[in-house]
């Protein structure tokens, strides 16, 4: 007489391939919806944050699937490992997003002049839903930058300032980012140069001008005071104000940059913002950095110290 042996079904293994496709395709409907549809990035974060939860569930319950496969023998092997499998992309996912929002400081906004920050020509706006956020940037968050990222500073480059703009239009349209808008630099002055007209007299001999004949005295210069210096400087800078969009999954930033002449230099300086949610993820940084980079690499030759 033969015996059989039935084995025993973990139930929690097949219970775990099912959670795990579900949050499997959560997850890629919320990254093409964004990247490709009309799904605003905080709505996908939320659906990020719950194929994460249900992927790790999902993980769970396939490593107790896996046990019961160990210790007595029970069928769901396969499930379990499709599991864990199905589970790897949003787990990747939620988990690099959450280290970084441990490790990097809690900003959103970041610039490499953290003193006098180029200001927005357009304020960005847009509805943070479920992400509030403070707009006004603090001393403090700007001195967290400078701890998390102390590479991301200025650039300064000798020679004319209409050089400089066209590289600076230049890498911006090769890195991604559409200007939208632009200030300074294309308004001109008076014409100072210009004579009075000159005529001769009623006899045709000595020629006077049309200005009466008075004597005014040449007022004596005063010196600018710093409010008066800093006008006549942020009236003379030229500012281009532009969108970014990331390759793969499709995040928004705001950019703006400045150039600055001084002392036959002209000085870059760029500011980055992440449009939704009070933490950025470290994007923004990244974003100002390989653009400064490129922007040297451009002007190869002109960079001063």
């Amino acid at each position: 007489m033969s015996i059989r042996f039935d084995r025993p079904v973990s139930h929690v293994a097949y219970a775990s391939r099912a959670v795990a496709a579900f949050s499997l395709v959560l997850c890629l409907l919320a990254l093409l919806g964004h990247r490709f549809g009309p799904l605003a990035t905080p709505y996908m974060v939320l659906f990020l944050l719950v194929a994460g939860a249900l992927a790790l569930l999902a993980a769970l319950m396939a490593v107790m699937g896996l046990v019961q496969l160990w210790r007595e023998g029970a069928r769901g092997g396969v499930p379990a490992f499709k599991a864990l499998i199905y589970a790897a992309l949003p787990l990747a996912l939620v988990g690099f997003a959450g280290a970084r929002y441990v490790m990097l400081p809690t900003i959103f906004d970041v610039s490499t002049d953290t003193v006098d920050a180029p200001q927005w020509l357009a304020m960005p706006d847009a509805p943070q839903i479920w992400l509030p956020r403070d707009m006004a940037i603090t001393a403090r968050e700007r001195a967290e930058q400078e701890e998390a990222y102390p590479a991301l500073t200025g650039r300064r480059y000798e020679g004319a300032s209409d050089r400089v703009i066209e590289a600076v239009r230049k890498v911006a349209k090769q890195s991604g980012i559409r200007i939208v808008k632009t200030s300074g630099g294309e308004a001109g002055g008076p014409d100072v140069d210009e004579k009075p007209k000159r005529r001769q007299d009623k006899d045709g001999n000595a020629p006077v001008t049309d200005a009466p004949d008075l004597v005014v005295p040449v007022p004596t210069p005063r010196p600018l005071s710093d409010e008066v210096a800093a006008l006549i400087r942020h009236n003379t800078d030229v500012t281009l104000q532009g969108e970014k969009r990331t390759l793969i999954l499709g995040l928004n930033f705001d950019v703006l940059i400045r150039l600055r002449e001084e002392s036959e230099t002209t000085l870059v300086d760029i500011r980055v913002a992440s449009r939704y949610g009070p933490h950025d993820l470290g994007f923004s940084a990244a974003i100002a950095e390989d653009y400064l980079k490129a922007l040297d690499a451009e002007l190869l030759g002109i960079a001063g110290g």
